[in-house]
């Protein structure tokens, strides 16, 4: 009974699309609310399903466990915020630092080469 509720939605967005397509010259409103209204159908639908109650009770859980984070207040944010951007400044410093002297380097021995 999956498989037909499965191959009942997928033919739902496959109307959904052609239908579309196939009214193309009318308003956009009215076709946004009929793609609407088959997605809503096909949802009811696909909930319906062992996959489709699975993922339900996954999103009600992961909903439950959204709601346990602690998150960093407004001062702890901007203070991360600041040490991270202070460190990429030193890094790119560091690496800016590199690339000049790698460079410099890199001068010396092809303009030595050259010469001859």
């Amino acid at each position: 009974m999956n498989s037909l509720k499965w191959a009942f939605v997928f033919a739902l967005i496959a109307i959904g699309v052609v239908g579309n397509y196939h009214f193309s010259e009318q308003s956009l409103i009215i076709r946004a609310a009929g793609l609407i209204a088959l997605a809503a159908v096909s949802v009811v639908i696909a909930l319906q399903t062992d996959n489709g109650k699975r993922f339900w009770r996954f999103a009600l859980d992961a909903r439950n466990e959204l709601r346990k984070v602690v998150w960093p207040s407004r001062q702890e944010t901007v203070q991360t915020t600041v040490m991270v951007l202070g460190v990429v400044a030193i890094v790119a410093l560091i690496l800016w630092g590199v690339d000049i002297v790698l460079f410099k380097i890199v001068a010396w021995l092809t303009s030595g080469y050259g010469a001859s």
